[in-house]
């Protein structure tokens, strides 16, 4: 077949099948090699790929810390700047930062970092950006308790910034009540209660915004519940102002 195919001129089939396997064959040798070539490089590599996955690991980590960090410095930041304005309103005023809550929730009351050593004094009020935190009831050279408006030993005078309807703004423990207004006053959903003059704030300090009013058909006075002005489960910056 090969000589017949010489003498005509043309390719013998004999030679494309020879070409054809010997291609795959070389083909097969071709990819075994370098499937082997390569798992040597990598072999060889993988010492140093793991110093660079660790390296980049590393640093990975110092940047969250990082990250962590300026987040907390931005927070910090955020907060003495908000209770800036209470300081300057109140010359004398404290500043201090709440460290505690109450494990188990018993009371509503927080623990601030400042205490006797820093002129605090039982008594005294407690402010924060929003308006009235509530005041201290127990106070340690170094630290003080503060009892929130919340807390149900709470007992300030309040007025309506809108109609000056006077009552008493009691805790409630998630809320505030303002117990004693007169029955035929105007109170709506909406409007911002402010403390009265007492031994612990002075007057016109935001307690906190009606969000209902509870009306007694025989009773003679009517009652409003109150949204704190301050939110009290995020406390960190405040000012105690002397009694």
């Amino acid at each position: 077949m090969q000589i017949n195919a010489q003498r005509s001129g043309v390719e013998s089939p004999l030679t494309n099948a020879g070409l054809s396997a010997l291609s795959f064959v070389e083909g097969v040798a071709t990819g075994a090699i370098n499937g082997v070539r390569g798992a040597a490089n990598a072999v060889i590599a993988l010492p140093q790929l793991e110093r660079e996955n660790a390296a980049l690991r590393g640093e990975n980590q110092t940047l969250r810390d990082e990250n962590e960090r300026l987040h907390e410095l931005a927070a910090q930041y955020a907060a003495e700047v908000a209770v800036r304005p209470v300081v300057e309103t109140n010359p004398r005023g404290i500043e201090a930062r709440v460290v505690a809550f109450p494990p188990e929730n018993e009371s509503r009351s927080v623990t601030i970092d400042r205490g006797s050593n820093a002129g605090v004094r039982k008594d005294d009020g407690v402010l924060a950006a929003g308006g009235v935190v509530g005041r201290v009831v127990a106070v340690t050279p170094f630290s003080s308790q503060v009892a929130l408006v919340t807390d149900y030993t709470s007992r300030i005078p309040a007025i309506t910034r809108r109609g000056r309807y006077w009552g008493i703004a009691r805790g409630n423990l998630a809320s505030i009540r303002v117990e004693y207004i007169p029955q035929d006053a105007s109170i709506k959903v909406g409007d911002v209660v402010v403390t009265g003059r007492g031994r612990s704030v002075r007057s016109g300090i935001p307690i906190g915004t009606v969000t209902r009013v509870e009306r007694g058909e025989a009773n003679l006075y009517q009652t409003a519940i109150l949204k704190p002005a301050v939110d009290l489960g995020s406390l960190d910056r405040v000012v105690v102002v002397p009694k």
